[in-house]
């Protein structure tokens, strides 16, 4: 049975169409270092009696320090990233200025590995706001179909006026 996360992907339209993300870096050694290609929504895995939506707004908190923000909530459905999880997104829309990182929560981890060592990782080590372009560039391929999808979600619903990328 595939290992199932769900996240929160908090977003802003700029009255001129523009579409902003809120996106989160992970943290630990094998990101550091590492900017496009290694961002991330906000989420975390969930157990099969667990609601998604539950499970995101919940991995939100932990992972961002600040509880995810309220407002109506669009579903993006499920990928399956490459290394075989399932992950269900859903949207919320948010002011830039409201939401921030604060900090996460930490997972011990031997480091270097085989030394014995642990050390005490953040799962997130900052979350930004970014537009469109640089959040399909910063965001793991895996996870692209999402912004794909909120995308189609908000031009279906008249929310947004000029996509500012490829799609």
């Amino acid at each position: 049975m595939p290992r199932r996360s769900a996240g929160l992907l908090p977003y802003h339209v700029a009255p001129n169409g523009a579409l902003q993300l809120f996106l989160a870096h992970p943290g630990g050694p094998f990101f550091a270092g590492r900017d496009e290609g290694a961002w991330t929504i906000a989420k975390g895995e969930h157990g099969p009696d667990e609601e998604p939506l539950a499970a995101a707004r919940r991995e939100f908190a932990e992972e961002i320090g600040r509880p995810a923000p309220e407002g109506p909530v669009i579903e993006l459905g499920e990928i399956r990233q490459p290394g075989g999880k399932l992950v269900t997104a859903f949207a919320v829309p948010a002011l830039p200025g409201s939401l921030t990182y604060a900090a996460s929560n930490t997972f011990p981890l031997e480091w270097p590995r085989g030394s014995g060592r642990v050390v005490w990782c953040p799962e997130i080590d900052r979350a930004e706001w970014m537009s469109e372009e640089p959040a399909r560039r910063r965001l793991g391929k895996g996870q692209v179909a999402f912004i794909d999808r909120l995308l189609d979600q908000l031009a279906d619903d008249g929310g947004l006026t000029a996509p500012a990328g490829p799609r």
